[in-house]
């Protein structure tokens, strides 16, 4: 199941996005503050930047869930 929001946004900008929160989170005062600065930057909410933070750590085995080739 992919959401609409999901759709709007390429793939790469998808993991250009993740890729900011997680080598520039410690630049700020919380991970929510990064993902925050980071949505406003690339356009989308802050609550769907987040989710796609989360399904990368559960991709690269960071966090327990099923991963996307297994969806």
């Amino acid at each position: 199941m992919t959401s609409k929001t999901t759709n709007k946004f390429s793939s790469e900008v998808r993991t250009r996005a993740v890729r900011m929160v997680q080598e520039h989170g410690g630049e700020y005062p919380s991970r929510w503050a990064a993902v925050v600065s980071v949505a406003g930057k690339i356009g989308c909410s802050a609550h769907t930047l987040n989710e796609w933070l989360k399904k990368a750590e559960v991709d690269g085995g960071q966090r327990a869930g099923v991963t996307t080739d297994m969806a």
